[in-house]
């Protein structure tokens, strides 16, 4: 049974992050991401490869090139799983801010 990755996973490797981060501004093939990296259009494949897996990219025949862009839909689970530890900081830098509050109107 294969395991699927998740998009978790996916975002782990900064190498895909910087191709996500360029898929934001257009779709590319795989040959012009390569030319950001330094290294092999092969590597870049296989990186695509993950990405398309977790569904974070699709492609995109064009005539005799595949391009590749950038899932916003997907993108959207990260930003709702990421929203829970924000309000959770933003509630615990809250409390923080009561407890130093309390601290300064002892002190006077």
């Amino acid at each position: 049974m294969e395991t699927r990755r998740d998009v978790f996973q996916a975002i782990a490797d900064p190498t895909r992050r910087a191709i996500i981060l360029l898929l934001t501004v257009s779709a590319m093939t795989p040959n012009a991401l390569a030319e950001h990296f330094n290294s092999s259009r092969q590597a870049v494949s296989k990186h695509l490869q993950v990405l398309a897996e977790c569904e974070l990219v699709q492609q995109e025949q064009r005539g005799r090139e595949i391009h590749y862009h950038l899932n916003a839909q997907k993108m959207l689970e990260i930003e709702k799983w990421l929203e829970q530890f924000r309000q959770l900081l933003a509630r615990r830098f809250g409390q923080l801010d009561a407890v130093l509050q309390q601290l300064k109107s002892n002190k006077k």
